[in-house]
């Protein structure tokens, strides 16, 4: 007798165990999904300016130093992110158009001269700095019917007055 309650308290001990780790696995993924859904980075920016100026870039357009752009490995072409520089808390929105910085200098992004102007470390070369996307959106105009507008007076007539036949009855 004291075998099969040994066994089936194991059992259950098990099930238990299997169904927990289950559990944590399914939310730790949801809590990953939801981490993607907005990226948001901590790292180092450094900049690039008149040695690249001219040359393609990833996007296959030409860079120009005076324009707020970046370069990155983390975040999908075409981007618009903000930067904010971390010791002096300026920002600017630049969109991403390159592909850089080299992985083995350990550095988050690469920001056009402008864009480095703009958060003030060029004389430093690099500076810390947080990077989050802007979600960006089109607005669209709601189609109004001019009945719903400018009802005219026999609309109104027809909107309240009640039918002529009445629907039967049930007994």
């Amino acid at each position: 007798m004291q075998t099969k309650l040994r066994i089936t308290m194991s059992m259950i001990a098990a099930t238990l165990l299997t169904a927990s780790m289950i559990s944590a696995a399914s939310r730790s993924k949801e809590m990953a999904a939801a981490a993607l859904a907005k990226p948001r980075f901590v790292g180092i920016a450094s900049w690039y300016g008149a040695q690249h100026q001219g040359r393609k870039m990833a996007n296959g357009k030409r860079f120009d130093r005076r324009k707020l752009t970046a370069a990155s490995w983390y975040l999908p072409m075409g981007t618009t992110i903000r930067v904010v520089n971390l010791e002096n808390g300026k920002s600017v929105t630049v969109t991403i158009t390159d592909r850089g910085p080299n992985f083995r200098l350990h550095r988050l992004i690469d920001l056009s001269e402008a864009a480095a102007r703009q958060l003030d470390y060029i004389q430093k070369g690099v500076t810390p700095v947080y990077v989050s996307p802007i979600v960006s959106y089109q607005p669209e105009h709601a189609e109004v019917r001019s009945i719903i507008a400018e009802p005219t007076s026999a609309d109104l007539v027809a909107a309240f007055t009640l039918p002529q036949t009445l629907p039967p009855t049930v007994p």
